[in-house]
């Protein structure tokens, strides 16, 4: 599987932005599929992740301002970002983990294919 992140950008305090993550070569659909962010001298953490059925969970520092998605038909699943904070402030990666448990979802080492990372920066 490749993953191509793309979307990032520079953006105010308040802003919002909808990062995409488009895969060839295994249908995305029999992955679980995460968003993970890096910031600057911090380790990589979990943000989102959408399963198969639709079902998506969120770190609680993105909780009710982002929201996940996927587009089977496109092989493409996306993250919508709102209300962003400075602190938002992040290299943001796509990843999908073809043999997923539940309880491992939300770690680095549980995801098997990890796109490029497209940079988000918010300003104050």
């Amino acid at each position: 599987v490749q993953l191509q992140a793309s979307g990032g950008g520079l953006v105010q305090a308040g802003g919002s932005l909808k990062l995409s993550c488009a895969a060839s070569g295994r249908t995305l659909s029999r992955n679980v599929m995460g968003w993970f962010r890096q910031a600057p001298g911090k380790e990589r953490v979990f943000v989102a992740s959408i399963w198969r059925s639709g079902t998506t969970y969120y770190s609680d520092s993105v909780k009710g301002r982002s929201t996940m998605s996927r587009d089977d038909a496109k092989n493409t699943v996306y993250l919508q970002m709102d209300s962003l904070k400075p602190e938002d402030t992040a290299l943001y990666y796509c990843a999908a983990d073809p043999s997923p448990i539940f309880s491992s979802q939300y770690r680095v080492s549980s995801y098997s294919y990890w796109g490029q990372g497209t940079l988000v920066t918010v300003s104050s």
